[in-house]
Order: structure tokens, then sequence, then C-alpha cells
């Protein structure tokens, strides 16, 4: 019990918990930007042409029923900014190294049985020379 404590200990101040706290607070705020973007512009414009007033309010009569095309387009048109928004983001972050992309997870050492990262060629517990099980090759 005592080291199942002491492992979610390291679990949650670890900085990858921290560095996923952060991502999820600053996509949220990155997602009301591009909704924003989608309904406000792209989708008036989208309107303008299509002849409704607002993008939510395209339907398609379908018999007795109505099909909110409006809404779905509204939603496919976010999608492709934000994915299109990360992907240009992830490449000028590659691009001019702006960011040390490392492998994630972690694995025990064969020495100390302490966790360290997966590409450690060193423990930082024991200081034992160990092999990394992906390297800088293996990505990207």
């Amino acid at each position: 019990m005592k080291k199942l404590l002491y492992e979610f200990k390291m679990f949650a101040t670890s900085g990858n918990m921290l560095d996923l706290a952060l991502g999820i607070l600053i996509g949220a705020a990155f997602s009301g930007v591009v909704e924003s973007l989608s309904k406000d512009i792209i989708g008036d414009l989208i309107a303008c042409i299509g002849g409704a007033p607002d993008l939510s309010k395209m339907t398609w009569k379908v018999g007795s029923g109505e099909v909110h095309v409006g809404n779905f387009l509204g939603a496919v048109i976010n999608f492709v900014i934000l994915a299109a928004s990360l992907f240009l983001l992830v490449k000028v972050i590659l691009r001019f190294k702006l960011a040390n992309f490392r492998a994630q997870g972690s694995r025990e050492c064969d020495f100390c049985k302490e966790f360290i990262a997966v590409d450690a060629t060193k423990c930082k517990y024991c200081t034992a020379d160990v092999e990394p099980l992906i390297t800088d090759e293996d990505e990207f």
C-alpha cells in the first residue's frame, strides 16, 4: 500500500501531469476561438452563399421533417479549422525547434527498480547506464 501511494504521488506531481492540465486549458480556450471563427465568420460567409442568415438555420425538408444540415456543416468546419491549426502549429514548432518533444512514459530501472523515462540512457536515481527503450531515430 505504501508503494502504491508513493507511485501515485510521483504520477500526480510529475511534469507530464502538469503539462497535460495546461494543454487541456489552452485547448479549451483555443477551441472557443476556433468555434467563433467558424460560426461568426466562415459560417456567415457560407450562409450568405447558401441564402440562410444563420448557418444553424440551414435545413433540408425531407417529407414532414427537417434535416439540420447547417449544424453538421458548422461542426465539420470547426473540426477542419481546429485540425489544420494544430497541424500547422506542430509543423512550426518542429521546424524552428521551439520545443523539445520527448518520448512519453516511464519504465523501471533494471538496477534500482525506480521509474525512469523510456528514452533515458542513465538512471537518475542510481546513475547506472541503461539501454533506452526508445531512441531519437524511433520518433517522428
